[in-house]
C-alpha cells in the first residue's frame, strides 16, 4: 500500500493507431480502419480524467496523406493538451509531401523538449536518419545507408529498413537536454517511435547509444515507444524502457494507457491489449557540488 495516493501528474500514451481506409492485413493481424472507433474510445476515457497531457507515439497513419485528414479530427474533441511523435509509416505519403508531415499533424519541431510539474518530458524524432522520411536528394539517406549496410554485415536483427537511427546533431541535443534537466533537478520521461532496449528487431539502429546515454544520467527514469505493436519492457540500470502496444491490432481490442507519475513510482493503467505495470523510482543523487567544481 502506498503513502501517497494522488500522483504528481497523469498523462495519456497511444502508440500506432496507424489509420488507413483499406482492407485489413490478416496477416499481420492490422485492422486499420478499426483505429478510428478505438480512437475515439480512447479520446473520450481521456476526456474523463484529470491529464496533463495526451501523447501519441507515431504511426498516426499507415499510408497515404488523405489518412490524416479522416484521424486527426478526432483529436480536436480531445480535451487535454496533445502532442505527436511522428512514425515510420506516417512518411509513406508522396515524396513531395514529405517535409509537409510535421506541420500537418501540428508539430512545433521533429523533437522538443517541455516540463510539467517538475518533471522534464523529451520527445526525440527516430526518423531523421532514415531510407524513408528525408526527401529525394537528402543527404541523410546517404548516411541511412552506411547505418543499414554495417548493421547487416554483423548480422544485426534491427537491420531493417522500417528502423531508423537519430542524426549527430539530434544525440547531441538528446545529451543536452537531459544535462540540463540534471542541473535543474528535474528527472526525465524521454519519448520516441522506436523502441531501444531491450533487443528486438524493430529497436533503432543507434540503440546502443542511446541506452548507454541514459545510464549516464540517473535523472532519465522512463522511456515510452511503439512501433513494436506487441509491446516490450525492460530495465537498464534506473532507467525503465516500457513499448507501447499498437491501436491497430485485432478487430476491435484497443490499446492504450493512462501514466500516472509518483514521487516514488509511476503506474501505467493499461486499457485493452495495454499491460498495467509499477515501475519503481530510484533516488536520483544531485551531482550539482561535481558540476560546480569543474
Amino acid at each position: 500500500m502506498h503513502a501517497d495516493t494522488q500522483p504528481l501528474l497523469r498523462f495519456g500514451v497511444i502508440a500506432d493507431p496507424q489509420y488507413a481506409a483499406v482492407e485489413p492485413n490478416l496477416v499481420l493481424g492490422r485492422y486499420y480502419a478499426n483505429s478510428l472507433t478505438k480512437l475515439a474510445e480512447a479520446i473520450e476515457t481521456f476526456n474523463a480524467e484529470d491529464l496533463a497531457f495526451v501523447v501519441t507515439l507515431g504511426d498516426i497513419i499507415d499510408r497515404d496523406w488523405q489518412s490524416f485528414d479522416a484521424i486527426l479530427p478526432l483529436y480536436e474533441r480531445l480535451r487535454h493538451v496533445r502532442h505527436f511523435l511522428l512514425g515510420n509509416h506516417d512518411f509513406r505519403v508522396e515524396p513531395e509531401r514529405l517535409v509537409e508531415v510535421f506541420a500537418r499533424v501540428g508539430m512545433p519541431g521533429a523533437y522538443q523538449t517541455f516540463a510539467a510539474t517538475g518533471w522534464r518530458f523529451i520527445l526525440i524524432d527516430g526518423n531523421e536518419v532514415s531510407l524513408f522520411a528525408p526527401p529525394p536528394g537528402d543527404p541523410r539517406l546517404a548516411v541511412a545507408e552506411r547505418w543499414i549496410e554495417t548493421l547487416k554485415a554483423l548480422g544485426a536483427d534491427n537491420a531493417q529498413p522500417w528502423n531508423a537511427a537519430l542524426g549527430d546533431r539530434q544525440f547531441a541535443w538528446l545529451e543536452a537536454a537531459l544535462h540540463k534537466a540534471e542541473t535543474a533537478g528535474e528527472r526525465v520521461v524521454v519519448m520516441g517511435h522506436y523502441p531501444v532496449y531491450p533487443p528486438n528487431a524493430h529497436n533503432m539502429w543507434d540503440s546502443e547509444r542511446i541506452v548507454d546515454l541514459f545510464g549516464r544520467y540517473e535523472n532519465a527514469v522512463a522511456y515510452f515507444c511503439g512501433h513494436n505493436h506487441d509491446g516490450n519492457y525492460g530495465l537498464v540500470g534506473g532507467t525503465h524502457f516500457v513499448n507501447i502496444k499498437g491501436m491497430v491490432e485485432t478487430p476491435d481490442t484497443t490499446a492504450y494507457a493512462i501514466v500516472e507519475i509518483h514521487a516514488d513510482r509511476i503506474e501505467i493503467r493499461g486499457y485493452g491489449r495495454e499491460t498495467d505495470r509499477t515501475l519503481a523510482l530510484t533516488t536520483v543523487t544531485p551531482r550539482l557540488a561535481a558540476s560546480a567544481s569543474r
